[in-house]
């Protein structure tokens, strides 16, 4: 299993999240915009989201440390989850980031290997595997 820190890059993929927002709200924003500060409305709700993150950093710290939680990318590979099989192991997957299964994962070996899921980001993995674990994901 290999762990990876997110670090925002250029072309980074990114999850698109729908907000409902007040006109009058909606409206400063666009003025915002309208007066050069920001590029756009969601160059301007990037830049929120990351100063409240910043604003909060130490609680998210202390949280994903209290937690047990992986905090970047967690990628499971078809041998690592079978290396975990072999042991008669199970695994307990915390993600605060992206939690990856391969696309060679059997939703067999992911049921067999996989005892929980919690991942405060994205769990990416087939949709077969998801459907074998969705008791398990939290």
């Amino acid at each position: 299993m290999s762990v990876h820190e997110l670090r925002r890059k250029p072309g980074d993929s990114s999850e698109k999240i729908t907000i409902n927002v007040g006109v009058i709200d909606l409206g400063q924003i666009d003025l915002l915009v309208q007066e050069g500060f920001y590029s756009n409305r969601t160059d301007l709700i990037r830049t929120a989201i990351r100063n409240q993150l910043t604003t909060h950093a130490e609680v998210v710290k202390e949280t994903v440390s209290r937690k047990s939680f992986v905090l970047g990318l967690e990628h499971y590979s078809r041998s690592d989850l079978e290396a975990v099989q072999a042991a008669g192991e199970m695994l307990q997957i915390q993600v605060l980031g992206m939690a990856s299964i391969a696309n060679d994962v059997t939703p067999e070996l992911a049921a067999a290997t996989i005892e929980s899921v919690v991942v405060l980001g994205a769990l990416n993995a087939s949709a077969a595997v998801k459907a074998a674990l969705a008791d398990r994901i939290h």
